[in-house]
């Protein structure tokens, strides 16, 4: 039987206004100028890799959706779990085009569908995160996220269950999230590898009417 937190973002997805026909558009660093008014952290991000670079929503664009790469539980290989972060950015009031923004990803897994805020944005998030594992583990760093949107639902991604989760970063408040940027451990090369360790998201203020 599906869990709640699943079939709460298939109705989100339902109600959202996207369909097959919507337009999305990559945008990579093409609007990395974009100003910010904060960045939300969690305290249980992992030690391996660097922070990589920022990609931002054009300007009056929010992120309203996103998906994931997860790779699958590889029992006696190495594991990875989530490997990366998509988030989908969107003027609310018109949702037929948007642009997609995730910073570096691992190249591990399969891309989860999309998951929405039925309205308005993403507002605050909180990571599930595996400690690490000693010399002789197998680290996979952070396993799954939940985002709240600005609507109240929350929306947890379809990643794997090692770990726990921490609390909730803070909220953007008359806004929502609008970039992201990822610590990333680069790939290992036969080694134990982790990939995607940390995150963080820039809150970008509400236009005034």
């Amino acid at each position: 039987m599906a869990s709640l937190s699943t079939i709460v973002a298939m109705l989100a997805v339902l109600s959202s206004g996207f369909c097959e026909k919507n337009f999305l558009q990559r945008a990579g660093m093409a609007f990395t100028g974009r100003q910010y008014r904060s960045l939300l952290t969690v305290p249980n991000g992992e030690r391996f890799g660097y922070w990589t670079w920022s990609e931002m929503c054009p300007e009056k664009f929010f992120a309203v959706g996103f998906s994931i790469r997860v790779e699958s539980n590889q029992y006696a290989a190495d594991d990875t779990a989530l490997n990366g972060i998509r988030l989908i950015c969107a003027q609310d009031e018109n949702r037929s085009f948007g642009y997609s923004i995730e910073s570096h990803t691992g190249y591990f897994g399969d891309w989860s569908p999309p998951q929405y805020c039925p309205m308005g944005m993403l507002t605050s998030f909180q990571i599930r995160v595996e400690p690490h594992q000693g010399l002789f583990g197998d680290d996979t760093a952070i396993n799954n996220i939940k985002f709240r949107c600005s609507s109240n639902p929350l929306l947890e991604g379809m990643g794997l269950n090692w770990g726990k989760y921490g609390s909730w970063s803070e909220e953007c408040r008359d806004g929502g999230i609008c970039g992201i940027e990822t610590k990333m451990e680069m790939y290992q090369y036969g080694l134990d590898d982790s990939t995607l360790n940390d995150v963080r998201f820039h809150c970008c203020a509400k236009p005034q009417q």
